[in-house]
């Protein structure tokens, strides 16, 4: 049996980082409902920065990031950070995801994803080895 090649462990990195905005997307609309009072952070709008801090040696590829399940993709990424510009989460706004993709120098190396609401660190999520992906959920 051969070993996977870079670019289909990529590719298989990539289905999975969807698949996960994907869940975020049907979890944010299975918990719809019409008194949008009962909702956190319905009646404020926020604004959010996404960010991901890989260990030294590492390369950042994907990073998939987005609020109430419509998805920002960026690619061709390199290096041990990436930072998105700030997203405006409108009145009404569910939840915010983000998904990111990496190699790693060795198979102890680590990548952290960051959602920062408002300035304020509000969710972080975390994937350590060689081939590595992390990803983050914030409800409002």
């Amino acid at each position: 049996m051969e070993k996977p090649g870079m670019s289909q462990l990529l590719k298989g990195t990539f289905v999975v980082l969807l698949a996960t905005m994907l869940l975020g997307f049907v979890t944010s609309c299975s918990k719809d409902d019409d008194d949008d009072n009962n909702v956190n952070g319905a009646n404020k709008s926020h604004k959010l920065v996404f960010k991901a801090i890989a260990s030294a040696g590492s390369d950042i590829g994907v990073a998939v990031y987005g609020i109430d399940g419509n998805p920002t993709t960026a690619s061709s990424l390199s290096g041990t950070t990436w930072s998105s510009p700030e997203v405006t989460a409108e009145k009404g706004a569910y939840n915010a995801n983000v998904a990111v993709n990496a190699v790693g120098a060795n198979a102890s190396s680590t990548l952290k994803v960051q959602i920062w609401v408002d300035g304020e660190l509000k969710k972080e999520g975390t994937s350590s080895g060689q081939y590595l992906s992390a990803s983050a959920s914030y409800v409002f």
